[in-house]
């Protein structure tokens, strides 16, 4: 099979790989769009986010959708066929957080595209049969795979307990804060505020039904006076005025990727009684993600602002410096 491997930051190179041999348990997948995520980018850009670092070749790509075409001892063999959105995870079921029903923290997860472990920019590959999804006929492959940014903003939304009602604050219009801002109105949200630095994703937003759009260079929004605020932007200025945002016992959910170290309002989330957490992956939103989807509350394709052969991984990887471009995906099938 082809693959598209990162062997050195900076340098993408196709090569032909065996391909893989579902274990118990497994289905194999034949791959058929991938999405491109900031994670990818670092990789690609700079060979490490944080701890992680791809110090040895590397496939990336862990937002993915496709076909089952085999399946390992253990699989009913009627799933062979199946359309899938893969859940990019294989978490230790013995560990402690999987046996509390928290398995996305698990210390010995493998997950796509997390150095060492290989991603779905490949035609083929196998996946725990529970974490292969079933979609619907009317689902298309970018959307099934655009499930995974999706499962991202419904855990964000929970725990920044998001309900009917809620005003919320979202900072950073990509395409997590995009994802984040559908997910917020479809959970009953009836004001969702974004706020960007670039006008044309403050465009976005107001395309995908913020109420309000704000240049922060321009617009303290230090008295919204919301329930929730959400960063997805990872600038340490933006979580510090979000915080000062939230009104007494809201929530405070750091979901970008930004800083690893960050001074906050102390006094201001003490006084506030605020609920500040994070959010690294997600547990238990498939079903979620695709009911959002098929529904029509979010809208998945419409986020897809470029489409790549797996031969143009590369320009894939770099199509988030083009002025107006929100998610990129590559489609396997050439």
């Amino acid at each position: 099979m082809r693959a598209s491997v990162l062997v050195e930051p900076g340098r993408i190179e196709m090569q032909e790989r065996v391909v893989p041999t579902p274990d118990p348990g497994d289905v194999l997948v034949k791959v058929a769009s991938v999405g491109i995520c900031g994670s990818d980018t670092h990789f690609y850009r700079e060979g490490h986010i944080g701890d992680l670092v791809a110090d040895r070749p590397v496939v990336l790509g862990h937002e993915s959708s496709g076909t089952i075409v085999a399946v390992g001892a253990g699989v009913a063999a009627d799933r062979i066929g199946q359309r899938v959105s893969i859940e990019p995870q294989r978490p230790d079921p013995s560990s402690e957080e999987s046996r509390r029903g928290l398995y996305h923290l698990c210390p010995h997860m493998q997950f796509f595209a997390a150095p060492p472990i290989d991603g779905a920019l490949a035609e083929y590959v196998t996946i725990g049969s529970g974490f292969a999804h079933p979609v619907p006929d009317e689902m298309s492959d970018d959307a099934a795979a655009l499930c995974e940014p999706l499962s991202v903003a419904i855990a964000t939304n929970r725990k920044a307990r998001v309900t009917a009602g809620s005003r919320v604050l979202v900072a950073g219009a990509g395409p997590i804060g995009i994802a984040t801002l559908q997910t917020a109105l479809a959970f009953g949200a009836t004001e969702v505020i974004v706020s960007d630095l670039d006008s044309r994703r403050r465009n976005i937003a107001t395309k995908f039904g913020a109420a309000a759009v704000l240049d922060p260079r321009e617009q303290d929004v230090a008295g919204l006076h919301v329930d929730a605020f959400i960063d997805a932007s990872g600038a340490p200025s933006a979580v510090s005025a979000g915080i000062e945002a939230v009104r007494p016992a809201g929530t405070v959910v750091l979901v970008g990727m930004g800083a690893t170290e960050m001074t906050l309002p102390v006094q201001t989330i003490q006084n506030r009684e605020l609920v500040l957490t994070g959010v690294f992956r997600y547990a238990n939103t498939w079903p979620t993600a695709i009911s959002l989807a098929r529904s029509g509350r979010v809208d998945l394709d419409l986020m897809v602002t470029g489409r790549f052969p797996l031969s143009e991984a590369e320009q894939a990887l770099n199509a988030d410096r083009t002025p107006g471009s929100l998610k990129a995906v590559v489609r396997v099938p050439e």
